[in-house]
């Protein structure tokens, strides 16, 4: 779900992402601002935003961050903070809102505490940035679920007073195996990894570490291709791209259409036409 205000360089969008089917809501920002200065105001989650462009001034904890493209910020919950540009050519930015619990998972010690509210860490930021992106583009459960949790645990691992969990799962290839059949299984209504973790005993930080182990890639990532494997068959078959995104579980077919590209370098509509017309 979207809202956006403003008009010009004047711009805040709005995205409602969900945690698995069935889980809690997670908010995304997507700003651009040249005058916007926000009030004093706290939020009950962690703030993080990376600035992808411009520069920001934020007032927080009795001191003054200055932001610049590439950097990440870190807000704690409930830290009354204010923020505006720090020049007349405006700043850009992109946030999410955690609840504390996210930044807990793959962890060790409660919740974490960041010493440094600004921090440099160009890998991350760009994974961040590239996941609020597409996230916001399609905000799909699974892939909410499989992206946020496995960045904010890499975010406090690598900025926080926090310790790690130990990172070794034993029979990881039987877990990613498990969840794997369930989400082949499940294909139009795929089970949140919350719940999958929870019948395999694991943490959700566990189940995506022995997927991620096993299979080389995240849970949303096979599920995609193993949907894309599907519908090409499907339009083998002479199906329309619109009818085999809804018979393989896409959101849409422009959310086929990106997998498919990815995965076998056209569009599912050039496929289906190219198939066709061999067999003339």
């Amino acid at each position: 779900m979207r809202g956006e205000t403003g008009t010009g360089r004047e711009q805040a969008t709005w995205t409602r992402a969900t945690l698995g089917r069935t889980g809690r809501p997670l908010y995304l920002l997507t700003a651009c601002f040249d005058q916007h200065r926000f009030a004093p105001h706290t939020h009950d989650e962690f703030t993080i935003g990376v600035c992808v462009g411009g520069e920001e001034v934020i007032d927080y904890r009795g001191g003054r961050i200055r932001t610049g493209p590439g950097s990440i910020v870190v807000l704690a919950p409930g830290e009354t903070h204010t923020g505006g540009p720090a020049a007349s050519d405006g700043y850009a930015y992109r946030a999410l809102y955690a609840e504390p619990a996210l930044l807990t998972e793959g962890i060790l010690g409660g919740l974490p505490h960041f010493h440094e509210p600004l921090l440099d860490d160009p890998e991350l930021a760009a994974a961040l940035r590239l996941t609020h992106t597409e996230l916001s583009a399609c905000p799909d459960p699974l892939e909410a679920e499989s992206r946020i949790p496995w960045l904010l645990t890499a975010l406090a691992r690598r900025h926080s007073t926090a310790r790690p969990v130990c990172d070794t799962v034993p029979d990881a290839r039987r877990i990613a195996h498990a969840v794997r059949d369930r989400l082949a299984d499940e294909l139009l209504a795929p089970p949140s990894l919350a719940d999958l973790a929870t019948d395999l005993g694991l943490s959700r930080y566990q189940l995506l570490r022995a997927f991620r182990t096993a299979m080389g890639l995240p849970p949303y990532a096979w599920l995609a291709q193993h949907r894309v494997a599907r519908a090409r068959g499907l339009l083998d078959a002479g199906y329309r791209p619109a009818e085999a995104a809804a018979l393989v579980g896409f959101a849409d077919q422009a959310h086929l259409t990106r997998w498919f590209r990815r995965v076998l370098g056209v569009t599912p509509g050039a496929y289906r036409n190219s198939v066709q017309d061999v067999r003339r």
